[in-house]
């Protein structure tokens, strides 16, 4: 059994049985994975994947456990790997982030311009996406980090430590009605067509849940991922936007107006985690401090060796967050 025969049948997985996209990947021959895999499944005695004629059609009952654990092996040995580069060199190395549009573009400049000047030999790299594909990008792997709101707490393998709260604005154009008012209510906001977020992004739970428990429906007509999406469709008249506060910038959106809606939503905290058992190098403490200036090295290892998330919850519970 050999690593490479491992990574091949859990690259294979990824790419949906595959063999040909993974080869194309993996810059190695179609001949070559399936050969390997032959070989693997020949010294095992059981098929990793089931076929028809030549082609991969599922990952059999055997195949499912053997990829679970070949995942964990591989990710041990990408440890070693960082073990070894943290005491060979430790500022060279890599750094792979997985968050969401606003975040990316709003909350984590400052601390990735201030890192790149810290550590200009660690490449960075960042994948953007879902908050469910953020989180499961962490826990397979693919990224050292996750920086999201939504859908963390689904995935148990992840330690997640809370960074800030941030809460919501209204925009809208400066001579819309709302614009008028000396204080905004929710039941303002249900006599308005809303463009908002995608459900499941950037808090967007605790805008449903608000509206929910007074009786209202909000008439959402126009979601999308991307703040700046939406004060598009804003200056379209197509609705008020309700975004991030962070996404609102006076000095650029200045035909816009943004009404606070602190009072109307309950806020909303970002977290950052990683994979448990991820080993962390002394830079990516470093970027994690830099994001949240109040997770020093010590909280982190506390937050590791938490036995679950309600323990962890604990831990953070006594700390006062910052707002962003």
């Amino acid at each position: 059994m050999k690593l490479q025969q491992l990574r091949y049948i859990c690259e294979v997985a990824k790419h949906d049985l595959n063999v040909s996209a993974t080869a194309q990947s993996l810059y190695t021959s179609q001949p070559g994975i399936s050969k390997q895999i032959r070989l693997l499944e020949d010294e095992l005695g059981v098929e990793v994947f089931a076929r028809s004629g030549k082609h991969l059609t599922r990952v059999t009952q055997a195949g499912q456990a053997i990829l679970e654990i070949a995942g964990e092996i591989l990710r041990k040995a990408e440890s070693i790997k960082q073990i070894a580069q943290e005491f060979s060199d430790e500022r060279k190395g890599s750094l792979a982030i997985a968050t969401t549009h606003t975040q990316a573009r709003y909350a984590l400049p400052p601390a990735i311009s201030g890192f790149i000047g810290k550590y200009p030999d660690v490449s960075l790299h960042m994948h953007q996406g879902t908050p469910m594909q953020i989180a499961e990008m962490a826990a397979d792997g693919t990224v050292d980090f996750a920086i999201a709101t939504e859908a963390m707490s689904t995935f148990s393998n992840l330690v997640m430590m809370p960074c800030y709260r941030w809460n919501r604005s209204v925009v809208v154009p400066k001579d819309h009605p709302l614009a008028q008012l000396t204080k905004l209510t929710l039941e303002d906001l249900a006599k308005h067509p809303i463009v908002t977020y995608v459900f499941g992004f950037t808090g967007r739970s605790k805008l449903d849940d608000a509206f929910n428990r007074k009786g209202l429906e909000p008439r959402v007509v126009f979601t999308a991922v991307d703040s700046d999406v939406i004060k598009t469709y804003v200056r379209l008249n197509l609705g008020v936007g309700i975004i991030a506060s962070m996404a609102y910038e006076p000095s650029i959106d200045t035909d816009l107006v943004a009404l606070d809606a602190s009072h109307l939503f309950e806020s909303s905290s970002t977290k950052i985690g990683f994979r448990r058992g991820t080993f962390l190098r002394g830079y990516m403490y470093d970027f994690i401090q830099g994001f949240a200036p109040h997770l020093t090295r010590e909280l982190i290892d506390a937050a590791v060796a938490c036995a679950n998330p309600a323990e962890r919850d604990k831990l953070f519970n006594s700390i006062e967050l910052p707002d962003l």
